[in-house]
């Protein structure tokens, strides 16, 4: 219990510092495992640090299902992060404050509002993300419509997101693949090597906008669900899926796929007040790629995760997704004096403890 009040103390301190975005990552220490140590090596007597390069996106896409080739992608125009990482006591944290904007991005494409926090615990055998996204601020890409270049997308500046969730993974083959090594760094894959993989997530994601989402100029594409102002879906899924590990002299490659059924609880509102609720079942997806360098002092590299889920209405599918991009390269240092202290002890370090 103790330990996850001081995570909750971290998050909560952390939200009030940077209003950007954030990540803490909390890795549970294991026994050791001979079979394990062959093929995962593990670092409990250094600290990280390494500065880091991300964007995190959260989009959605209408599509009239009558027509599959008539679909309305709404994007973010969310910029670059620059920021610090460190892995310390076991806690892994990173600060990321958003590069300004030029003038001419903002022309074109509008300006996002954005907030993400995300928290990850990891062990050997399963991990844990729980993350919270508030998005404001979307441009329209309509496949339909060649846009000129330098010329401003449709914008709605009025549309809120809401993106809150959980998502659970278990790594079958524990003893031979480690997620930490392509992720986070807090272990090194040794030999290549891949698992099947079990995800399960919960989410809630909503959409509103001051008048209709997709408005009254789509209504001859979209009918009826041309009208609807406010869109929230609950899912609850599972996939399943597989992960591999390319390794060759510390270098590395990872690709994960998992897809799997989803249960949606429904509900939208329309301009008129109406509302409407239903459920569905649908499909969920996880796709994760990393590549770099994963060294005894110098690591580094870039990833790409993406998670999201379709929701069917009236005659419209919505697809909601979120996705992080990440360049970081960090180096390891040996654990000297106060910094030795493992997670377990710092409750009892800042007053915690009895």
């Amino acid at each position: 219990m103790k330990f996850f009040i001081l995570i909750l103390s971290v998050c909560s301190c952390i939200q009030l510092i940077a209003q950007e975005d954030v990540e803490v990552t909390a890795a549970v220490t294991n026994k050791y495992d001979s079979v394990r140590s062959i093929y995962i090596k593990s670092y409990p007597d250094h600290f990280f640090l390494w500065p880091v390069l991300k964007q995190r996106r959260l989009d959605f896409e209408m599509e009239d299902l009558p027509d599959r080739r008539r679909s309305l992608t709404y994007k973010s125009n969310k910029p670059y992060a620059l920021g610090l990482g460190m892995y310390l006591f076991e806690i892994g944290l990173e600060l990321t404050f958003a590069v300004p904007l030029d003038e001419r991005s903002k022309e074109i494409y509008g300006e996002s509002d954005a907030r993400d926090i995300q928290l990850n615990i990891f062990t050997k055998k399963w991990g844990l993300d729980l993350y919270q996204q508030k998005y404001s601020g979307f441009y329209i890409e309509d496949p339909a419509v060649k846009v000129p270049a330098n010329t401003p997308y449709p914008q709605r500046p009025d549309i809120d997101t809401r993106n809150v969730g959980l998502i659970g993974n278990y790594i079958f083959n524990n003893k031979k693949f480690s997620f930490r090594s392509a992720y986070n760094y807090a272990e090194r894959q040794l030999r290549s090597a891949g698992s099947f993989v079990l995800f399960t997530s919960i989410s809630g994601f909503k959409a509103r906008g001051d008048s209709a989402i997709i408005g009254d100029v789509y209504s001859a594409d979209f009918g009826i669900d041309s009208k609807i102002r406010e869109i929230k879906s609950t899912t609850f899924s599972i996939a399943p899926g597989y992960t591999y590990s390319l390794i060759h002299k510390g270098f590395f490659v990872n690709a994960t796929l998992a897809v799997g059924p989803a249960h949606n609880w429904l509900s939208y509102e329309a301009e008129d007040g109406s509302t409407k609720n239903d459920i569905e079942f649908t499909a969920f997806f996880v796709a994760r790629i990393s590549l770099g360098f994963n060294g005894d002092h110098f690591f580094g590299g870039l990833s790409f995760v993406s998670q999201g889920s379709t929701a069917k209405f009236e005659s419209v599918q919505l697809s909601s997704s979120s996705g992080t991009f990440k360049i970081l390269f960090g180096y390891r240092f040996r654990e000297v004096g106060f910094l030795k202290k493992r997670i377990v002890d710092l409750p009892k370090a800042i007053g915690l403890g009895g």
